[in-house]
């Protein structure tokens, strides 16, 4: 059963905020992966910069803070789909699509963005599932991933999992969990797609294609969420505006697993999706 007790309604401050954190259940040491919405909170002294800066002295020198640098909505291939039958203007438009590199912006919000832009942080390499992170173990958790089932056991989320991580999402639902992909690559039978983009491959530009964990597009993956909240006792918590919960992945993955194993078999997933 979740509590929505107002956490803090102060001005919020990097000081603040890394308090709230601390009373929500983030301790010294932890590994964090955060999914966020900078607008939620209300008005932050400091802005992004500022949030960010809270997690990490929340989590303290020893600690990690992670966040998905997803660029899925920039290296995308623009084809309509794949026909093998030449298309008016593709190729012009193919050709405009960037490559991926570390310094590639990623649309994932502010928080985000103010992370990946330390000097410090890492990057994990995939073209479009990237993940970004500043702290004692983010070496560990960028420096794997695998072009296909980039959010599977090869992958950062394969990583945090092994480090016992926790889920922070900060005024954002179970639909931008992305621990919720990396359940359903775990599951008997999960939904799959196509991922295309563009790479540089001895000194050539080429189109590479690999399969994935299929996207939820809000079908389960709220209602896995809330299931797990409701039977973990999840505390949802107000930080500013914003709706918080902070969940650990060493008990939401088998729940998740489990659960969305029966409703994918119930609605007869698992096709491939072009």
């Amino acid at each position: 059963m979740t509590d929505s007790t107002p956490l803090t309604t102060a001005r919020l401050t990097t000081a603040r905020l890394a308090e709230a954190w601390r009373s929500m259940g983030v301790r010294e040491g932890a590994t964090l992966i955060v999914h966020s919405s900078l607008s939620s909170l209300g008005r932050v002294e400091g802005g992004a910069a500022a949030v960010v800066e809270s997690l990490r002295t929340a989590v303290g020198p020893t600690g990690t803070v992670a966040v998905p640098a997803f660029t899925g909505s920039v290296v995308r291939d623009p084809h309509p789909k794949h026909t093998g039958v030449p298309t008016p203007g593709v190729a012009e438009r193919r050709a405009a699509v960037p490559l991926f590199h570390p310094g590639l912006p990623s649309p994932m919000g502010a928080i985000a963005e103010a992370l990946r832009t330390l000097p410090e942080s890492l990057r994990s390499p995939h073209p479009q599932a990237s993940v970004a992170a500043v702290g004692a173990k983010a070496g560990r958790i960028t420096g794997r991933q695998s072009l296909g089932d980039a959010v599977g056991r090869e992958s950062p989320f394969g990583a945090l999992h092994e480090l016992d991580a926790h889920v922070l999402l900060i005024g954002v639902g179970h639909n931008r969990n992305t621990f919720l992909h990396y359940a359903e690559s775990l599951s008997p039978a999960p939904r799959r797609k196509l991922r295309r983009f563009p790479m540089a491959v001895g000194g050539e530009r080429v189109w590479i294609e690999t399969e994935d964990v299929g996207d939820d597009n809000d079908t389960h993956f709220p209602v896995v969420g809330r299931e797990f909240e409701e039977q973990a006792g999840i505390r949802e918590v107000l930080v500013g505006s914003a709706r918080c919960r902070l969940l650990p992945v060493r008990d939401l993955i088998p729940f998740a697993v489990r659960r969305l194993g029966e409703l994918l078999a119930a609605d007869g997933a698992g096709t491939t999706r072009r």
